[in-house]
This record gives C-alpha cells, structure tokens and sequence, in this order.
C-alpha cells in the first residue's frame, strides 16, 4: 500500500514539472514574439519653425536679420522659452537670451512673440506648424545682442521714483515695525505684483517717442503704489516730482499696456 502510494506521488509530481516546463517556454515564446513586434506606433515628427531676431556688435559688418530654426515639438516643451532653450543646447550655442525663473515672476525672458510683448516662459508654443513663430527683443529699445535688450533707462526711470518707504521720522528706522491696516494694505493689490518686465512700457507708442522723458506704465504705476502706501509720509512730494509736461502727461490712455502685461493687475479687471 505504502508502495502504491509512493508511485503514485511521483507520477504527480513528474506531470507537475512536466506542466511547468510547458507553461515556462509558452511563456518565453510570448516574450520572444511581443520583443519582436513593435510595442506602439511610432510618433510622426511635428515640424515648427522658428524665426529669430539675431544681431551680434561684436561681428564686424554683422547686421540684423532673421534665423530661422525647425524643432519637432514632440520631443520640446510647451512653452516658447523651452524651444529657446533647446536650440541654445542642441543646434546654436550663440543665440543669446535673457531668463532665469521659467516660472513668470522674474520677467527676465520679457521679448516680443508674434507680434505680442509677453513672457517667453509663460507663453505656449503655437501648435500650427504651417505659421513660423516669430521672436523679437522688446521693441524700440537699444538691442545689446539677439533678443536682449538694454535695460538701463528704463532701470534709471525705476530709480527715479524712489520706490521705498520713506520717513519723516527715522529716529525708529530699523527698531520697529511699519504697521498698516487690512484695509489699507488691500489698496495695494494689483500693484505690488508688477515683476518690472517691461512688457507694458516698450508695448505704449508714447513711450516709443518719448522713452526719455515719458516715464511709461511700468514705472508711473510704480510711483502711484508708493503714493498711495499709508505707511510712506512723502506723497506730496512724489506728486510734485511729476509735475511736469512729460513725466506722466504723455499717457493718451491708448491701453496697450493692459493687454501686454503678464501680470495684468486684478484691481483693473474688476472695474
């Protein structure tokens, strides 16, 4: 009985490796075969040119002109900088650029794209491969090389302005805190958040005549943010400074200013 019993364990467990065995070598057969077939369809390329402002001073003779430049958006990021970026890395390392955040809060990559003053880091790549996106510096500002421009007079005009606090009293300068009211700290919404881009400025025909007299958007909405804190004690004086023909008198209220900031203060879109 015992005897019996044994042979018919060992049959059972001959027809078990016997079965795993088949199993295993179905298994590497399915293996082989899905290697062997393609695991997906492949991408077709989506072609996008880019044309590109290029000027370089340091090459004698050089003069402005447009480059142009192809990348297969399947293998890009979505936003106009990423494009920027890859062409910078893979096919020209001297196209030359402003940015730094990627994230809309520095204004660093500030530049003219298809006709529109706005961030290259916040503004998405135009998916129609048949249209060549076309980039530009800020207009009508001095170029220092491709798309970055000379900022320093609109830089001095910041300056200008004074914008910090500023005392009668400094006595307590450093020793103590600067109150404000709920109230009065929510007068500065929409005006605090401006990131000095200079879209708004370089986008207003009346700065384009008058940049250096004409204080533009950027920087008179600036001075109003420091006018109008309750904790400055100097804004008679800041309204003085402005006093004159060109200063602030040159806005015409064209509004190209609004439609060109990447941060487009809130207080305005409520009224």
């Amino acid at each position: 009985m015992a005897a019996a019993l044994v042979g018919v364990s060992l049959k059972r467990s001959v027809a078990r490796v016997t079965l795993w065995a088949a199993a295993g070598q179905a298994c590497r057969g399915v293996q082989t075969a899905a290697a062997a077939a393609p695991t997906c369809q492949e991408v077709a390329p989506r072609i996008k040119t880019f044309a590109i402002y290029r000027w370089d001073p340091e090459k004698p003779g050089d003069k402005p002109h447009m480059q142009t430049y192809e990348i297969d958006l399947n293998k890009c990021g979505p936003m106009v900088l990423d494009a920027l970026i890859k062409i910078k890395n893979e096919m020209d390392s001297t196209l030359t650029f402003r940015r730094s955040c990627r994230e809309g809060i520095c204004g660093s990559c500030a530049m003219n794209i298809n006709g529109g003053n706005t961030l290259a880091c916040t503004k998405r790549i135009d998916t129609n491969l048949s249209k060549v996106s076309k980039i530009y510096p800020l207009p009508h500002m001095y170029v220092v090389k491709d798309l970055v421009p000379d900022m320093s007079n609109f830089y001095a005009q910041y300056k200008a302005i004074e914008p910090y606090l500023k005392k009668r009293d400094e006595s307590n300068q450093g020793k103590e805190q600067y109150l404000q009211s709920i109230e009065d700290r929510q007068k500065l919404d929409g005006l605090y958040e401006c990131i000095l881009c200079a879209c708004c400025s370089t986008s207003c025909p009346s700065y384009w005549w008058n940049g250096d007299k004409y204080l533009g958007p950027a920087v008179l909405m600036q001075a109003y943010r420091w006018m109008i804190d309750s904790r400055d004690d100097y804004t008679e004086e800041r309204l003085a400074q402005l006093e004159d023909p060109f200063s602030l008198y040159r806005c015409h209220t064209i509004l190209n200013c609004t439609k060109t900031c990447p941060k487009f203060p809130q207080h305005l879109k409520n009224k």
